[in-house]
Formats: structure tokens, sequence, C-alpha cells
């Protein structure tokens, strides 16, 4: 599998964040996509996930599923965590592997938190809440992981915690694709720095 992007453009609210982006990452290879802010490193990733409009040029993803949209074979882990905050940690995982398909079976022991299970997730901590986010990586198989500032709100074990998930998911032929201000626990990941003027 291999994700390609030739000569993307991105444009928001008129301005023109970036033009001409080009790469691609093969199955077992994470991307660390670096740049000052503004410089449209979340935007790249949504518009790899479908969510932002590609001005000009094409994202494919080679070897996925040709019927289906590449959000839709990928996960995407953004700024917001995405949670019920009245459902439980447990419930919420449940959630979203009833609708995605999945099986969460140790995800959350993978990422520490199978004591909260019952807790409501309005009480979990920002490093829980991105916990059980992560979560959803494991417990819904997905190819293609596209990562915004994943450590964000992490401390040191649960972001050597997050290191090894994704070298898990790497030795298994996914790909990442993350967007970060610095080191992410991947040493093997190419680095594509956008915005440098």
């Amino acid at each position: 599998m291999r994700l390609v992007a030739e000569e993307l453009a991105c444009v928001r609210g008129g301005r023109e964040v970036f033009a001409g982006l080009s790469f691609a990452v093969s199955g077992g290879e994470a991307l660390l996509v670096t740049g000052r802010n503004g410089a449209g490193k979340s935007s790249l990733l949504r518009m790899i996930a479908g969510l932002v409009h590609t001005a000009a040029g094409r994202i494919a993803l080679e070897g996925g599923e040709p019927d289906c949209p590449i959000g839709e074979q990928a996960h995407y882990l953004g700024h917001q965590d995405a949670m019920k905050p009245s459902l439980s940690v447990g419930e919420n995982l449940a959630f979203w592997t009833a609708y995605f398909g999945g099986h969460a079976g140790t995800a959350l022991d993978a990422v520490g938190l199978a004591p909260l299970a019952d807790l409501p997730a309005a009480y979990l901590s920002a490093g829980q809440r991105r916990r059980l986010s992560i979560a959803r990586l494991i417990a819904v198989k997905r190819p293609l992981w596209l990562l915004d500032e994943p450590t964000s709100a992490l401390d040191r074990p649960a972001q050597e915690r997050l290191a090894a998930l994704m070298r898990e998911h790497l030795d298994g032929g996914g790909l990442i694709v993350a967007a970060a201000h610095g080191p992410i626990g991947l040493e093997r990941a190419r680095e594509l720095r956008i915005g440098t003027n």
C-alpha cells in the first residue's frame, strides 16, 4: 500500500496555505510533517482525510480499497478528542467499534485505561482523553493513521506507549502521517517540512 500526493495546493479563507506539495509514503513507513504554526500541517492531514477541499493536485491510496474514500481507510486523530462525556470510557470505545466495526478487546489495556472503563468520560484529564482517542486506533483497524500532534497532553509513559503502538502499526505494514513540532518517538520517520518561508 502506498499513499501518494502530487502537486497539492491548499487554500483556506481565500489565502493560499501551500502549493506544489508532493510526497509518497509506503506501507511500514511514517512521515513526520513539520513547519511553523499556520504552515498547513493540520490542513494537510485534514485534506488527506477528505475533511478539507484540495485546491489542486491529487491524493491516492494505491493498494487500498478502490471504491472506498481515503478517509474511510484512515484514522484521523485531531486536536479535538471525539467522545461523548456522558458515556463511560468503555461505552465510548464500544460506540466507535459498533459504528466503524472492530473489536475493543485489549485496546483500553494498551493505553492504560482499563481500570477506568466504567468512569464517565467527562471526568477524564486531557491526557486520559487523548489516550481514549488513541485506543480507537487500536480497536478499529485502519491502514492509514493521520495523527495531528499525537503526543499533545501525554506524559512521558503515555508518549512511550504511543510510540510502541505506532511502531507496531508500522511493523504490520500500516502507514502513518503525523504533524508535530518535535519528535514523536519514531526514529525512522522521514520528515516533510512545509511552509519554510
